[in-house]
């Protein structure tokens, strides 16, 4: 059985698709794409396809992840292609390695987001952020399936920094490479917040981060914040970025044939 991964987004109108929704798109590329999927024993068998912390609904995001099993070896560049060309535009495979470690999952521990604040001006987005960080505790409040459920929404952000729009750099994010900001020049008021935050229980969502915002500085947009997911992965305590969670199975898949040519030389007959 072969595992591959695949980096995959939501943009545009289809970040308005619920997960749900992504699975029913993407189990009918599979078909169409003629993947050879592995399928779960028992009466109803499913593609064996693993989600790892999908974007709430509403959210875009250039960095959501799974990982399907095969029952046949393929390229996973050729796959990457197929798969892409078999969803709608905006929900697009952008990045595809064969599995060479375990624990995908537990490499997603933090997020980069990007909150786009039409109608705020970046000094009063600046303000709030100082008083946000400033605050060593910011309790909020979220809607759960268990009713109403109060937590601290500080605890969980690494970092939080305004930037104005105009003079918005365009950069690879956090030690993703190819992942740039998706802000962009405007003659509006916009403010541009950037935070990272820590995958923890219960989960802080950039809403929670809004309505922190909201508590300790009075910071409310007049139309709802535009969030896009950056990056997600390790959280790099030295230098304070998010890393690539799919590099670990590039640097396996790269020293792999020298390791399997080593190992055939030292067992083989003098």
């Amino acid at each position: 059985m072969q595992r591959i991964r695949l980096r995959y987004t939501k943009r545009g109108r289809l970040r308005f698709t619920s997960h749900r929704d992504f699975q029913r798109a993407f189990e009918r590329a599979l078909r169409r794409a003629e993947v050879p999927m592995a399928y779960s024993a028992g009466f109803t068998p499913h593609p064996k396809v693993s989600y790892a912390n999908a974007a709430p609904t509403g959210t875009g995001s250039e960095a959501e992840y799974l990982e399907i099993a095969l029952i046949e070896a393929r390229d996973p560049g050729t796959l990457r292609e197929l798969l892409d060309e078999s969803l709608p535009a905006g929900l697009d495979i952008v990045d595809a390695v064969e599995a060479h470690t375990s624990g995908l999952a537990d490499r997603l521990t933090a997020s980069v987001w990007e909150l786009r604040l039409d109608g705020v001006t970046f000094e009063e987005a600046e303000r709030a952020v100082v008083a946000f960080k400033a605050a060593e505790t910011i309790e909020v409040e979220r809607q759960t399936k268990k009713g109403m459920r109060a937590f601290d929404a500080r605890a969980a952000v690494v970092n939080l920094e305004a930037v104005p729009v105009a003079h918005s750099p365009r950069p690879a994010v956090s030690g993703v490479a190819g992942v740039a900001p998706l802000s962009g020049p405007t003659d509006q008021p916009c403010a541009i917040l950037r935070l990272v935050v820590r995958h923890v229980t219960p989960a802080v969502r950039p809403d929670d981060v809004l309505s922190g915002l909201r508590a300790v500085a009075d910071l409310a947009p007049p139309v709802p914040a535009a969030v896009t997911r950056l990056a997600q992965g390790l959280f790099d305590e030295e230098t304070g970025t998010v890393t690539d969670p799919l590099a670990p199975d590039r640097e396996a898949a790269a020293t792999e044939p020298h390791t399997a040519r080593a190992t055939a030389a030292a067992t083989a007959p003098v």
